[in-house]
């Protein structure tokens, strides 16, 4: 199975289109087509991260989609403004970011 099939079913579990996915993080229309075999590595983390999945899973090196402890799974530094969180396969608003980040920061007894 190829890294576009790949990407295809997991749009499809989510109830997204692959155009849905490059809308998202701005690639141009049909660019996740032409990744058969290989594709761009920072592009590749970008769609493994917005599907919630392993880059391992997306080449075909994992059989299992999931990012758990023992699979390998990525750290996501939440400072980083190049990173995008999604929540259900939707990028999160950067004012519910805000939120996030107000509430990761305190402490019980702040809120």
């Amino acid at each position: 199975m190829s890294i576009y099939q790949r990407i295809q079913d997991l749009a499809k579990q989510k109830k997204l289109t692959v155009r849905d996915i490059e809308r998202a993080l701005n690639y141009a229309n049909g660019s996740l087509r032409k990744w058969k075999d290989n594709a761009n590595s920072q592009k590749l983390v970008e769609v493994a991260n917005y599907l919630g999945v392993s880059t391992d899973y997306l080449l075909g090196r994992d059989a299992s989609p999931s990012k758990g402890k023992d699979k390998g799974a990525n750290v996501v530094d939440l400072k980083n403004d190049d990173v995008i969180l999604t929540y259900e396969g939707k990028p999160i608003p950067p004012e519910d970011l805000k939120l996030i980040q107000r509430l990761m920061n305190s402490t019980r007894n702040d809120l």
